[in-house]
C-alpha cells in the first residue's frame, strides 16, 4: 500500500511545486513535468523507472511502526468514547457514534502524528534512507515544532473521516439481516461502502495536510492552503490522487475494521466459554450446593 500512498501525493504535490525550493522525490522527470500534475499512470511508471521495484515499498517500514500503534490506539479509543457518549438509556445515539469515532480519530493522529510527518518525509524527499535520518535533520533545520507541520488540518481532516467511517460501518452492519451480520463478507463489503463515503467527504482536507506537512511548504493555515490550492488548480486541485487514495485506503480500512470484527467476536466467544467452563469447575467444586439448591 506505500506506493499507492506515494502516488496520490504526486499530483497534489505539483500544485505548489514553484514555491517550493526543492524538488520533490519521484517528480523530478524534467523541469517541464515538475511544472505540472502527473496522472495516476504516469506516476507508476516513474517511480519504475527511477527507483526500481524497491521504490513502490519506499517507506514501509515507517509505515508499519506509524499504523501499529496508530490503529490500536484509534480501535481502543473508539469503544472507550462509545461508552463515554451513550445516553442514560444505554442507547449509542448516531450522534453519539460519531462523536465517539471523531474523538478517537483525533487521539491516534494526536499520540503518533510525528510518525506520520517522518514517513511522508523519507517517502517523498531524496537523500534519505532511514527514519532517524529524517528525524535528526528535521531536528537540526527545522527544531521540534517541524514534528507537529500540519497538525491542524490533520485533526480537521480526521476527526470527520474516522467520524463517517466508523458510524457508518456500525450503522450498516447493525441494519442487515441478523444471518448476514455474523458474515465475515458483510464486514468487509460493508467496510469498503463506509471508507468510500468517508474518503469521498473528507479528501480535501487530507489534501491540505499533506501540503502543509512538507519542507518548504508555502502556506501557513488551513485557509491559506485551502484558498491557494484553488487559486492555483481550481476546485479539481482539492480532489487530485483522489483515485490512488481510494485504492489505498479503502482495503486498508476494510482489513482493519473485519479484522477488528473478528477479534471482537473472537474475545466475547472466548469470555463466554471461560465463564462456562468456571461455572462447571464451581458446580464440580461444590455439588452439594448444586443439590440444595435444586
Amino acid at each position: 500500500m506505500v506506493w499507492l500512498y506515494r502516488l496520490h501525493l504526486y499530483p497534489s504535490m505539483s500544485c505548489c511545486m514553484d514555491d517550493l525550493d526543492h524538488d520533490t522525490h519521484g517528480v523530478r522527470a524534467g523541469q517541464q513535468s515538475a511544472k505540472k500534475a502527473i496522472g495516476f499512470i504516469e506516476a507508476i511508471m516513474l517511480i519504475g523507472k527511477e527507483e526500481g521495484v524497491k521504490g513502490y515499498w519506499k517507506g514501509n517500514l515507517p509505515q508499519v511502526i506509524r499504523i501499529v500503534p496508530y490503529s490500536a490506539v484509534q480501535l481502543f479509543a473508539y469503544e472507550t468514547y462509545k461508552k463515554l457518549f451513550r445516553g442514560e438509556d444505554g442507547q449509542l445515539s448516531v450522534l453519539g457514534r460519531l462523536g465517539a469515532g471523531a474523538c478517537a480519530g483525533m487521539t491516534s493522529t494526536l499520540i503518533t502524528y510525528p510518525l506520520d510527518v517522518l514517513r511522508l518525509r523519507l517517502a517523498v524527499e531524496p537523500g534519505y534512507r532511514t527514519m532517524s535520518q529524517v528525524a535528526l535533520n528535521m531536528l537540526r533545520e527545522e527544531g521540534l515544532a517541524s514534528f507537529y507541520n500540519g497538525l491542524g488540518p490533520s485533526l480537521l481532516s480526521i476527526a470527520p473521516y474516522i467520524a463517517i467511517n466508523f458510524c457508518v460501518f456500525d450503522l450498516v452492519k447493525k441494519s442487515l439481516p441478523e444471518k448476514y451480520q455474523k458474515k465475515t463478507q458483510s464486514s468487509l463489503l460493508t467496510a469498503v461502502v463506509a471508507a468510500a463515503i468517508a474518503t469521498g467527504t473528507c479528501y480535501p482536507l487530507d489534501t491540505i495536510r499533506r501540503q502543509m506537512q512538507l519542507k518548504g511548504t508555502p502556506y501557513k493555515s488551513v485557509f491559506d492552503a485551502f484558498s491557494g490550492i484553488i487559486e492555483r488548480e481550481g476546485v479539481i486541485g482539492l480532489y487530485r490522487g483522489f483515485v490512488p487514495n481510494a485504492l489505498k485506503s479503502m482495503p486498508n480500512s476494510s482489513i482493519k475494521l473485519t479484522t477488528f470484527d473478528i477479534v471482537k467476536k473472537l474475545i466475547a466467544a472466548s469470555e463466554k466459554e471461560f465463564q462456562r467452563i468456571a461455572d462447571d469447575n464451581r458446580k464440580k467444586a461444590n455439588p452439594n450446593t448444586t443439590d440444595v439448591q435444586t
